[in-house]
């Protein structure tokens, strides 16, 4: 596992380069990447035009060049130096026009002028450049100079393509993973989620007895989840009982934990105990702060129980959005971190369970070789800890309720449980 970390920040570092929107071939690129990785991965199309609740499948957009050169053709701005260059989804435009007719498509961030933003117009059809804000000082120097403008894309019916992942348990209930891929060149917001994602799924296919079953999707955000429920609702509401919205996990700043909207879920009870035991401390935000695909797994009539595990919450730090949310901002370390925050929720799903005792009053421990004849530092400890689960198993508390009543981690419990349902002291109910 002390690796998993480098192994991940080489994924991000090879699909960086890639051009990635709702549709089109670099979301087909990027998952047959994954493809190669986990070889069950089975990539889906859905095509334009389909009728997904509210809302329709997109037209397909495909971008080649981009450019904005002047009039000795040198090109001043230039998509194949930097994917957020282009607006997303910007129309196809070959025109001659001066800066002061150019302006009006040109997007920029006054407050961070070395950045270039992410902007995007899916359902509306226009084209436009995005440019530094010191570019762009640049170029109002001459208004009347002229330009040529150039963006070779392609915006036609085709399909809009996702990934999909199912990892059989022993029951049909199941655990949820969704992350997104459909943003272009940010390290932190887009390729930190798939990638981690990619790793935990790894984990998951390496676990020989696996009580869950594992829904692992990789979808363009909103609308993505959008069509992946217009189709798998009915069966996700039956079997989910866990879920993680996967994203922004790869700084390594103050880990945040963002609830579903039941706010105290099993996935949130198991997220918040797993990260105040896994990190010196972590930012509880409020459903109310929502603004990724929570949004809809948390939707009427959906009611997912989807929690979120982060560093720095999307739309909180400086670089969201723009091209400084690039391979320098995220870290394997950091990487490490959030994969391996979320193996332990994983751990403490598979192993929770409701327990009954089975004897009146407290059992004899000695007889059982479970109390220690000679006593140490940790002696104490372990005996509480199993006195703390036998006390509590009346067949209502759970694990977790237990570890969280006692204020111990999980992860200590599980082997004393495990102990005392050997010598036949406690049942599952």
């Amino acid at each position: 596992m002390d690796k998993i970390g480098n192994k991940i920040y080489k994924w991000v570092e090879d699909l960086f380069p890639i051009c990635r929107s709702l549709t089109g071939n670099g979301v087909r690129e990027t998952l047959k990447y994954f493809q190669n990785l986990l070889p069950e991965l089975q990539i889906h199309e859905v095509p334009s035009g389909t009728k997904v609740f509210d809302w329709t499948v997109p037209d397909e957009w495909n971008i080649y060049d981009a450019y904005i050169a002047d009039e000795q053709g040198n090109r001043i701005v230039d998509f194949k130096e930097h994917n957020l260059h282009v607006m997303g989804y910007s129309e196809p435009v070959d025109e001659i026009m001066t800066f002061k007719e150019l302006d009006q498509y040109l997007y920029s961030l006054p407050e961070l002028p070395n950045a270039i933003p992410y902007v995007t117009s899916y359902y509306e059809r226009r084209w436009g450049f995005c440019i530094t804000e010191n570019q762009r000082d640049k170029l109002r120097i001459n208004p009347e100079a002229k330009y040529h403008i150039k963006i070779d894309s392609t915006l036609e019916p085709g399909n809009l393509t996702y990934g999909e992942l199912i990892i059989p348990g022993s029951t049909d209930k199941e655990i949820f993973y969704s992350t997104y891929i459909c943003h272009p060149s940010m390290a932190n917001n887009e390729l930190s989620g798939p990638t981690v994602t990619t790793a935990i799924a790894q984990y998951i296919a390496s676990i020989k007895k696996r009580k869950y079953t594992y829904r692992i999707i990789f979808i363009p955000e909103t609308i993505g989840s959008i069509t992946y429920l217009s189709m798998h609702a009915k069966d996700m509401i039956n079997k989910t009982i866990a879920g993680f919205n996967v994203n922004c996990l790869g700084d390594e700043h103050t880990y945040s934990h963002l609830p579903s909207k039941q706010e105290n879920s099993l996935a949130d009870r198991v997220a918040r105990h797993v990260l105040s035991h896994h990190a010196d401390d972590y930012i509880q935000w409020s459903f109310l702060e929502r603004g990724s695909d929570e949004r809809q797994y948390c939707s009427p009539g959906i009611d997912l129980p989807v929690t979120s595990i982060m560093r720095s919450k999307y739309g909180t730090y400086p670089e969201y959005h723009t091209s400084l949310d690039d391979l320098s901002f995220v870290t394997a370390n950091g990487l490490q971190g959030s994969y391996e925050a979320h193996i332990k929720c994983i751990e403490v799903l598979e192993e929770n369970e409701k327990f009954k005792s089975k004897v009146y009053c407290e059992p004899q421990l000695g007889k059982r070789g479970l109390y220690p004849t000679i006593s140490r530092t940790n002696t104490y400890q372990t005996i509480e800890d199993m006195m703390n689960i036998i006390i509590y198993s009346d067949g209502n508390n759970d694990l977790l309720s237990i570890a969280e009543l006692s204020g111990v981690y999980v992860g200590k419990l599980i082997p004393i449980a495990k102990k005392l349902l050997e010598e036949d002291l406690l049942e599952t109910t």
